[in-house]
């Protein structure tokens, strides 16, 4: 899921920014009003998060000129403003839901949830691995028989890497540098602590290591 995070406040943008990545979506954030619609003029995305009062132009002023270009993306609005006229305009320039400030994160995360409920966004789709074994990427999800393991975000990274790259040797390299920035590529022996637990849920058959070259999924 895509979003474009509205936040000016520092703090707040990072606590957000780094909650959603870790939830597994992938965040553009923007500071001020002017970037943001230059990021929805360049990009799609499945979900707006605007904060009203932000620098160049409000939250409020680039909904409107995003549905102006019939851009219907689903928009969550973040605000302080405690006021009914804040709420109504919103709602009239094309919102679907509003967080008052403080906000608890579990609530951004339920009204998000609602969102793509709402929208059908991230439908369930799970991909076989095999006849009692299934792979949820959205849901950071294993089900093996009638059991569900819950991956971290970097095990459900490998493991859908593998996934989408079957039978064929893939590098400790390769891995790192399509699931880790440049900066902050982890050690070969980070890197063999999540395929050890890849490999206790899934059986340790699944993914083969080749000694010296890397590994390969099966």
């Amino acid at each position: 899921m895509k979003i474009l995070l509205l936040e000016d406040d520092p703090i707040l943008s990072d606590i957000i920014y780094d909650h959603l990545n870790d939830y597994g979506y992938k965040v553009t954030l923007c500071t001020d009003g002017e970037e943001a619609l230059e990021q929805i003029d360049e990009k799609n995305f499945d979900l707006f998060l605007f904060d009203i009062n932000v620098p160049m132009k409000s939250g409020i002023e680039v909904l409107k000129t995003a549905r102006s270009y019939h851009k219907n993306t689903p928009t969550i609005f973040i605000t302080a403003y405690q006021d009914i006229d804040h709420l109504k305009n919103g709602f009239i320039a094309g919102c679907d839901d509003y967080i008052k400030k403080p906000f608890e994160l579990e609530e951004l995360d339920q009204r998000i949830e609602n969102i793509k409920r709402k929208f059908n966004i991230e439908t369930d789709q799970s991909v076989e691995i095999d006849e009692a074994l299934f792979f949820n990427y959205d849901k950071h999800t294993i089900t093996k028989g009638n059991t569900f393991h819950k991956l971290s975000l970097k095990e459900c990274q490998i493991l859908n890497y593998f996934v989408n790259n079957q039978k064929r040797l893939i590098s400790n390299e390769e891995l790192m540098q399509n699931i880790w920035e440049f900066d902050d590529m982890p050690s070969d022996a980070t890197l063999r602590v999540y395929i050890k637990n890849l490999r206790i849920i899934l059986g340790a058959e699944k993914i083969q290591t080749i000694r010296g070259l890397g590994y390969s999924f099966e």
